[in-house]
């Protein structure tokens, strides 16, 4: 599965994708099986996305840090006949491991792609599980995998920011029930219904007390306010 792929063969088309940024760890294995102009073109494509780039010793060929979000993915630069079920057997063991688990195969002729279509159901792959992206060039599929990193982390952003808004809105709802609640005992105005809060408590406290004692309080609070 080893990429020997000259430098000057590799074309330099690096794009900023906008809004990037995260950690990027890439197998020592993998790494070592590529040509070096491969891996510095994904160290300038990383930098120029806002990615840390480390090199470490783990099971997939990478893991992506992003927003919140880690995806794993296995790069397989060359599609090799004698390595098929190796490749495939990994593939079974890793989606075991990782929820989030993507396999980028390049396939630049319709003969490799012809060889993936009859492994790909001759090892029992099951649709989605995990995700293949089929690319033309080693280039296309680290873009490939940047992206899908990127979109996974921007979309749990958003998810964690529409339930921190959602949380907002249900605390400003329930203060707009305290306001109701309070001030619809006699003698107690929206002014007062803020210090009775903190001098009570919640609504739960206020319904426990007596007209009595909330009058008390409300006096209280007045006489220290003048």
């Amino acid at each position: 599965m080893a990429n020997t792929k000259a430098t000057s063969q590799i074309p330099s088309r690096a794009i900023n994708l906008g809004g990037g940024g995260g950690v990027c760890m890439m197998s020592n294995t993998w790494r070592d099986e590529q040509h070096p102009s491969f891996i510095n073109f994904i160290s300038t494509f990383l930098t120029a996305n806002a990615f840390r780039l480390n090199f470490v010793p783990i099971a997939p060929d990478f893991i992506f840090n992003c927003g919140g979000s880690s995806v794993a993915f296995i790069f397989v630069t060359s599609l090799d006949p004698i390595c098929i079920s190796q490749i495939f057997g990994r593939v079974q063991k890793l989606k075991l491991q990782f929820a989030n688990l993507y396999v980028v195969i390049t396939l630049p002729t319709k003969e490799k792609n012809d060889l993936f279509v009859r492994s790909y159901f001759k090892f029992g792959m099951e649709l989605g599980k995990p995700t293949f992206v089929l690319v033309k060039d080693l280039e296309m599929g680290f873009e490939k995998m940047v992206k899908i990193a990127h979109s996974r982390g921007v979309c749990k952003r958003e998810d964690a920011t529409a339930k921190l808004k959602a949380e907002r809105k249900q605390t400003v709802q329930a203060v707009n029930v305290f306001q109701r609640v309070v001030t619809s005992i006699p003698g107690i105005d929206s002014h007062d219904a803020n210090a009775l809060n903190q001098a009570i408590g919640s609504i739960e406290a206020i319904s426990k007390a007596s007209k009595e004692q909330i009058l008390e309080k409300q006096t209280s609070l007045l006489t220290r306010q003048k």
